[in-house]
C-alpha cells in the first residue's frame, strides 16, 4: 500500500504519490487520462489528483481547461468522489494567461468565478485543495533568480487573498488551501496573517523540487516542518531529464523536450553534466535513474507528496512503482557528493 501523509494540519490524507495530470489535453488524450486515473487510484490506491485550470500545458486559450474536464468525465462515470483528493490551482497574473478573465487576480471576483468554472469542469461539488498557482506580487518564481523589488507594483493584497478563500471555504466549495511556487517570506505572510485574522492556513505548498534543484531545502523545508505546510513537489523528474532519456543529446520522438522549445530550465550544461553523474551513480547501484531520482524525493521528512506525471502507461508504472523504495546510505551519500560538487544546477 502506498503510504498516506496528512495534509498539513488539515483531516485530509492523502498519498505519499500525487497524480499530475499537466500533460493531459496536449500529450494526452481523454482516453489516456481516464487509463491514468484508473491505474493510478482504482488499481494501485493512488487517492490524490492535481490539475490546474492553466492546463494542459503548454497553456494556450484553445485547449485551457480540457484537462479538467477530462478528470471531471472520468469522475462522472466512476462515481464515488468521497474516497478521492482533488487538488486544482488558480492562475496568478501575467500578459502570458490574459485569456482568463481578462487578465487573472487573487481577489474575490477573479477567485470565485475560477473555482466556480473548475468545479463545472471538474463536474464535483467540491475542491479539496485549493492552491494559488503562483503569487499575485512580483518575486521570483519559475527559475527566476535575483530579487527585485518595485514599491509601485500592483499586487493584490494577502488578506484580501484569504478572505475571499474563506469564503470560499465558508461555502463548501474547497476544503484546504495551498500555495505554488511560493517564496519563504510569502508563506510566513500568509500563515501570519491567517493565524492573526482567522483566515484559511495554508495546508501545503507546491514548488519544483528534485535533484537537479533543491533550492526548497534552503529556506523552505524549515518552515514545512515547523508549520507544517509539506511540500507537493512537481518536476521530480525535472521535466524528464532524470529519466535519462535525453542523455547523449537524445530527443526521443512524442517527448516534451522534443515537442517544446520552451522547456529549458533542465537542460542548460551544468544540469546535463549533473544528469550524467546521477545516472551513472544509479547504474552503479542496479537502478535506473527515474527510481532514484523519485525515491529520493519521496524520501524527504519535509514532503507530503511526490506529484508523478507520464505521457505513457509503462512511465507511469514505473514511476508508482518507486514509492516503496529505500535507498541506501550509500546512494544516498553518493547524490550529496554530487549535489555538493554541482548545487542546483536548475533552480
Amino acid at each position: 500500500m502506498i503510504e498516506k501523509r496528512n495534509l498539513g494540519k488539515t483531516d485530509i490524507e492523502v498519498t505519499s504519490i500525487c497524480l499530475g495530470t499537466m500533460t493531459w489535453g496536449e500529450q494526452n488524450t481523454e482516453s489516456d487520462a481516464h487509463q491514468q486515473l484508473t491505474y493510478a487510484c482504482d488499481e494501485r490506491g493512488v487517492n490524490f489528483v492535481d490539475a490546474a485550470e492553466l492546463y494542459p500545458i503548454p497553456p494556450k486559450a484553445e485547449t485551457q481547461g480540457r484537462t479538467e474536464q477530462y478528470i471531471g468525465s472520468w469522475l462522472k462515470k466512476r462515481g464515488q468522489r468521497h474516497d478521492l483528493v482533488i487538488a486544482t490551482k488558480a492562475c496568478g497574473p501575467g500578459v502570458w494567461v490574459n485569456y482568463f478573465r481578462g487578465g487573472p487576480r487573487h481577489n474575490k471576483q477573479h477567485l470565485v468565478e475560477a473555482v466556480d468554472a473548475s468545479l463545472r469542469r471538474l463536474q464535483t461539488e467540491y475542491i479539496d485543495l485549493y492552491q494559488l498557482h503562483w503569487p499575485d506580487r512580483q518575486t521570483n518564481f519559475f527559475g527566476r533568480l535575483g530579487y527585485r523589488h518595485d514599491d509601485d507594483a500592483d499586487e493584490t493584497p494577502i488578506d484580501e487573498t484569504l478572505a475571499a478563500l474563506e469564503c470560499l471555504a465558508e461555502s463548501g466549495k474547497i476544503r484546504a488551501v495551498g500555495l505554488s511556487n511560493e517564496t519563504p517570506w510569502g508563506v510566513m505572510t500568509f500563515l501570519e496573517i491567517a493565524r492573526r485574522e482567522g483566515l484559511p492556513v495554508v495546508a501545503s505548498i507546491q514548488n519544483p523540487y528534485s535533484l537537479l534543484n533543491r533550492t526548497f531545502e534552503i529556506g523552505l523545508s524549515e518552515i514545512a516542518h515547523r508549520e507544517s505546510v509539506g511540500l507537493l513537489a512537481y518536476s521530480p523528474l525535472a521535466f524528464g531529464v532524470l529519466s535519462g532519456k535525453y542523455l547523449g543529446g537524445q530527443r526521443p520522438e512524442g517527448a516534451r523536450l522534443t515537442l517544446f522549445d520552451r522547456f529549458s530550465r533542465y537542460s542548460n550544461p551544468e544540469a546535463t553534466r549533473a544528469t550524467e553523474a546521477y545516472a551513472a551513480l544509479a547504474k552503479r547501484h542496479g537502478l535506473t535513474l527515474t527510481e532514484m531520482a523519485l525515491a529520493f524525493v519521496t524520501s524527504r521528512p519535509f514532503l507530503t507528496s511526490n506529484i508523478i506525471g507520464a505521457t505513457t502507461m509503462d512511465q507511469l508504472k514505473e514511476d508508482i512503482d518507486t514509492h516503496g523504495l529505500i535507498l541506501p546510505q550509500e546512494v544516498l551519500d553518493g547524490i550529496e557528493a554530487i549535489h555538493v560538487a554541482q548545487p542546483n544546477p536548475s533552480p
